[in-house]
């Protein structure tokens, strides 16, 4: 069975995680509202490639080249040093000397955003990093990054670099949400440090789900077959008109190994620009918070299990203490085994959000990140053949699923 893993290699394990692919037949934990979407906050980006990139073909030139020659420049190394943790004086010291454990350097990739430094990566890439430095684009030249802010719950980080103005060469941001299933792209990064390595290929799937490392799902992944490796987490994947799409985050190894096998995931650019305009704004990012573990019903579930409706969402598990669970929402009781796979059934239905009709856990998804920390959502839900409704007043996600 194919496992996600972050697409980040480093010797302290901090920096690693390995999420497995969410999405799977049934259960998706929300625990809540995923990525934020939030509306009014001023758009950051940066200036688009001085000569548009031609998707005409020459003899002596390809489209790979040209993205490659326009976008090369504005791709970081990233190389991230966690210090040595101290520890006590251990009673086996004779000489009762502090010991030390840990430590190492990483890298990991990034791309430049605008003419003032500031460089979009993955969060797993700097999380737990006592220094950062990074190379842009050919130059030797190595610059100290300061982490702006990171959000764990979508893994991303905005770093800034005070490097001279002829160095900062930004990469244009596209639209994630015009991506189609078979369009071309162009990974830029640095797999197993070998620096501004290129790879090519097409968007294999939409609407992916990977875990973050803090265990909450992050939401409307692409998908890509273009080669990505250890060491290409935070860099950029580009369409063919040079635009990024998306930061490649993870990949799917398909057994015992860590490299490509053809199946790599990237955080859509929308998302990652949200995120960044976030921190750059306030310093952090708040996102909703529901508090329940559950699955989308479909026809084929409604008729295995007897359920009264043939889609929703069928409610697993309330996190103890949370919004749901305040509000009153009930999750199962009951466990069943159908087909192999596990489910919690005798918990509410979930049936519409603010008078809208729901079909999914995605949708669910959706619209907890639509609002906003603090906002009332009100639940349409089936309880043992009856209908109620039910407001909760969304939380703060917390730092951690588990």
């Amino acid at each position: 069975m194919s496992r996600a893993r972050a697409i980040f290699r480093t010797p302290f394990g901090s920096a690693l995680f390995g999420g497995a692919v969410v999405g799977a037949f049934f259960w998706i934990a929300i625990a809540a509202g995923w990525i934020d979407a939030r509306g009014g906050a001023t758009t950051t980006i940066p200036s688009p490639l001085a000569t548009p990139v031609s998707n005409k073909q020459s003899e002596d030139t390809t489209v790979v080249n040209q993205i490659y020659r326009h976008d090369g420049q504005g791709v970081a190394f990233i190389e991230a040093t966690e210090a040595p943790e101290e520890t006590a004086p251990s009673p086996f010291n004779p000489f009762g000397e502090e010991e030390s454990r840990g430590g190492g350097v990483a890298t990991g990739s990034g791309f430049v955003i605008d003419g003032e430094g500031h460089i979009l990566t993955n969060n797993h890439v700097v999380e737990g990093a006592s220094r950062i430095t990074v190379k842009l684009g050919s130059s030797e030249a190595t610059h100290t990054a300061e982490v702006v802010g990171t959000d764990p719950a979508s893994d991303i980080a905005l770093l800034k670099v005070e490097a001279p103005a002829d160095q900062l060469d930004p990469l244009a941001l596209g639209d994630s949400s015009k991506v189609q299933v078979g369009d071309p792209v162009v990974a830029i990064g640095n797999p197993f440090g070998l620096d501004r390595t290129v790879t090519s290929g097409i968007v294999s799937a939409l609407q992916r789900q990977i875990q973050a490392p803090n265990g909450f799902s992050i939401n409307h992944v692409i998908q890509t077959d273009a080669a990505i490796n250890p060491g290409n987490s935070g860099g950029p994947l580009i369409d063919s008109a040079g635009n990024v799409i998306g930061i490649n985050s993870q990949i799917a190894t398909g057994g015992g190994g860590n490299g490509n096998v053809g199946i790599g995931f990237a955080i859509p650019i929308n998302t990652a620009r949200e995120v960044a305009n976030e921190i750059e704004k306030n310093g952090k990012v708040e996102h909703a918070f529901l508090g329940i573990n559950g699955g989308t019903i479909t026809p084929a579930l409604a008729k295995a299990v007897n359920l009264p409706v043939g889609k929703g969402v069928l409610v697993a598990e309330v996190v103890k203490g949370g919004p749901a669970d305040k509000a009153g929402l009930r999750g199962g009781s009951t466990e069943a085994t159908i087909e192999g796979a596990r489910f919690q059934l005798g918990g509410d239905i979930i049936t519409e959000i603010d008078g809208e009709p729901i079909a999914s856990m995605e949708e669910l998804i959706d619209a907890v990140n639509g609002d906003k920390p603090g906002e009332k959502m009100e639940l349409m839900v089936l309880r043992h053949g009856e209908t109620k409704k039910i407001t909760v007043t969304l939380g703060n996600r917390p730092a951690s699923a588990k």
